[in-house]
């Protein structure tokens, strides 16, 4: 529910580090942080990007960026479910391309409780829809129903979601990719277990199984032929990769608090100082500092920019490969400057790691954003 005057930012750093206290426990253990959920839903956080008129506060991406990065710096995992939900709840507000019926439903159900939402596009075999390939997963028409079969894997938050927007294709005459708004709860949707990453182990990132699931026909959010490049608007795609950004930079702000008050506060007996005061040190200290304030700056310009409506391009990929590069540098340098105590899982820099590398499992992968980069950029040259 709509909280009044409350700073959404400032609200989200406190919540961060009640969070933070439970963060190592789901990490080594799996299991899934539903408690955060609740504190988010009774701190009016669901609905930060939902408009006003739907009991949220209608915040714009700068704003939904900082919430982000602060919960992650408490746990992580939280803040990718929850980057997840705000994805969804921006499209629905900004683009208007949802039917009244199914805004109103999952309007409603944000308001009354937690009510999460993730999109479900990946599959066990063609990866990413970003790889070009049509899903497997089949909508057949079946009277006054939608039938759905398929396998979807790296459903975030799978065990907190009310409903999955899930891309599939139709068995028309003229196939068309559609997204279904499916409740998790349906008949024939099935939960399998599959996430085993290296890190953010509390995502539940797993696979769900539909045989046959029913779904009214009414219930497309948008479809598309087939035949046609999966439709991506600059916004919203600039949206997402920023919010994914934006975690994995709040997890490099933990990494940071953790090497920085390491450094101050250790002092060995051989140095008879802290190690705060060796020039090494203060290198490494610093170049964290350089790379945490160019992230920063990336994605404050990025967001300000989606904000106001201007052009954007494809800066939202680029933006997002330099700052998951850059928190993977930072956590690894985080361990390098703390020696072995930083490799101590107590100490929890292995784990802010762990959390980073796996960044690089959402798509496009880095090797694909240069390769698009590029073409674009060949593309401009032989256009001139």
């Amino acid at each position: 529910m709509l909280q009044e005057k409350i700073d959404p930012v400032d609200k989200a750093r406190r919540l961060a580090v009640d969070f933070a206290g439970r963060a190592a426990h789901y990490d080594k253990t799996g299991d899934f942080p539903f408690e955060n959920f609740t504190r988010l839903f009774d701190a009016g956080l669901l609905g930060l990007v939902t408009a006003a008129e739907h009991g949220g506060h209608g915040a714009g991406l700068a704003e939904a960026q900082a919430v982000i990065s602060e919960i992650a710096r408490g746990e992580p995992s939280t803040a990718l479910v929850l980057a997840m939900h705000y994805n969804s709840h921006y499209s629905l507000r900004r683009f208007a391309k949802w039917p009244d019926h199914l805004a109103e439903r999952v309007l409603t159900a944000n308001r009354l409780g937690p009510a999460l939402i993730n999109a479900a596009q990946a599959e066990p075999r063609i990866g990413s829809p970003a790889h070009g390939a049509l899903p497997e997963t089949i909508a057949r028409r079946d009277g006054d129903v939608w039938r759905i079969s398929g396998h979807k894997s790296y459903v975030t938050g799978i065990p907190v979601l009310k409903w999955v927007s899930l891309l599939a294709l139709t068995d028309e005459e003229e196939p068309r990719l559609a997204s279904f708004l499916v409740p998790t709860d349906s008949p024939g949707l099935q939960i399998e277990k599959a996430w085993n990453a290296a890190g953010m182990h509390a995502t539940a990132s797993d696979d769900i199984i539909l045989d046959n699931v029913a779904v009214p026909l009414e219930d497309i959010i948008e479809a598309q032929p087939a035949s046609e490049p999966l439709r991506r608007e600059e916004h919203a795609t600039a949206f997402f990769f920023s919010l994914i950004s934006a975690v994995y930079h709040g997890v490099a702000l933990s990494a940071r608090d953790r090497v920085l008050a390491f450094a101050a506060h250790r002092t060995p007996a051989s140095l008879g100082a802290p190690l705060s005061t060796v020039p090494r040190i203060q290198d490494g200290l610093g170049e964290i500092e350089v790379r945490l304030a160019t992230n920063a700056r990336l994605l404050r310009s990025l967001g300000e920019d989606v904000d106001a409506g201007r052009a954007v391009g494809m800066d939202g990929m680029h933006v997002r490969h330099v700052v998951i590069d850059n928190a993977v540098a930072i956590t690894s340098l985080a361990l390098e400057l703390a020696g072995n105590p930083g490799l101590n899982r107590d100490f929890q820099l292995e784990r802010h790691h762990r959390d980073a590398i796996t960044a690089r499992s959402h798509a496009p992968q880095s090797h694909m954003i240069r390769t698009i980069a590029a073409r674009n950029a060949l593309g401009r040259l032989a256009s001139r």
